[in-house]
């Protein structure tokens, strides 16, 4: 299945390779390493329905039989790269807003938008892992990819949590949001610890679908010829965002 983002916090962390602190440990690490490496690289040539622990064993130029000690199955490969993923998307972001004022909360939302943009151009193939067709049979586990899977949303979230406690967001034209919907918005506060009222959690997953909207027209094709210049085009529908959420700078 698409590996899709879940408004949650888990319990339990994804699945990380442990510090190596043997030569063993360091050459199994290696190897790991090496096979998500080149799994990466057959994303975009097989695409994940079509990975191969086989292939991976020619291109390492071992047996095939050997990878099944670091990797149990084509499933558990495809989860691993999922995890690895989502890291190194959350990595992208959150380097991207480390240099963006901290007050400044539409310019941070604007960057965690770029960045989005920027890894996803530079990373398709795995982009498409996480966002694209679900690959048929595959269930990623929860357990280990809502954590990494949420690293952008709490990134987002954060930043409207940020916004509203400074009271750095303009008033906007209210909307009636029914019973069911403020229910759901109570659990989302408590997934993220936030504080924001019904309408703005309203408001902030039409960001968030708003963000990864663009990027899947973008990065799948759907524009078609449409549009000849998409990273201006990006940037004028992120200003549509930022201004529905009706985030502001800080004085």
């Amino acid at each position: 299945m698409r590996q899709n983002q879940v408004m949650a916090t888990p319990s339990t962390p994804g699945a990380a390779t442990p510090r190596a602190s043997t030569p063993r440990a360091r050459a199994r690490a290696q190897t790991e390493a090496e096979i998500l490496r080149i799994g990466r690289e057959h994303l975009a040539t097989t695409g994940p329905a079509g990975l191969s622990l086989r292939a991976i064993a020619r291109e390492l130029g071992v047996v095939s039989s050997a990878v099944y000690r670091y990797v149990a199955s084509r499933d558990e490969l495809l989860t691993r790269l999922v995890i690895d993923a989502y890291q190194d998307l959350g990595d992208a972001v959150d380097a991207a807003l480390e240099s963006v004022d901290v007050t400044d909360f539409a310019a941070r939302l604007r960057t965690l938008a770029h960045a989005v943009r920027d890894w996803a151009r530079s990373e398709p193939a795995t982009y498409a892992l996480l966002f694209g067709t679900p690959v048929p049979g595959y269930e990623a586990p929860g357990d280990r990819t809502t954590e990494p899977g949420t690293r952008v949303i709490r990134a987002l979230v954060d930043i409207v949590e940020a916004a509203w406690q400074a009271r750095a967001v303009a008033e906007l034209p209210a909307s009636t949001v029914p019973a069911s919907v403020s229910t759901d918005a109570d659990q989302v506060r408590a997934a993220f610890g936030v504080t924001v009222p019904d309408d703005l959690v309203v408001r902030t997953t039409v960001v968030w679908a708003g963000v990864f909207g663009l990027v899947n027209f973008e990065i799948f094709g759907q524009y078609g010829e449409a549009f000849t210049d998409v990273a201006a085009l990006f940037d004028l529908q992120v200003t549509v965002l930022v201004e529905s959420l009706g985030l502001t700078k800080t004085s």
